[in-house]
């Protein structure tokens, strides 16, 4: 059995909300950035319900100048157990 860290995404979605703002940006404009139809994306990512993608959190961490590990919040105390 070995465990695993597992990342919190609520802390996470938070996370990009602030990186967000940091940037002086709307979430209609990293709407436009991603091409996306509506914002819904954007604000399951903020709301901690969904993760983006690697290949969105790759542009994600472009847009705001940080590294992708300075996006994802890994929980505390939380960790997965896994088995074989």
């Amino acid at each position: 059995m070995v465990t695993m860290p597992a990342i919190d995404m609520v802390k996470t979605g938070r996370k990009i909300a602030d990186l967000r703002k940091s940037a002086g940006m709307t979430v209609k404009e990293l709407q436009d950035i991603f091409g996306f139809a509506t914002p819904n994306a954007i604000y399951k990512w903020q709301h901690g319900t969904a993760m983006p993608t690697l290949d969105n959190l790759v542009i994600l961490a472009a847009v705001f100048g940080v590294a992708m590990d300075e996006i994802i919040v890994i929980a505390d105390g939380m960790s997965l157990q896994m088995g074989a």
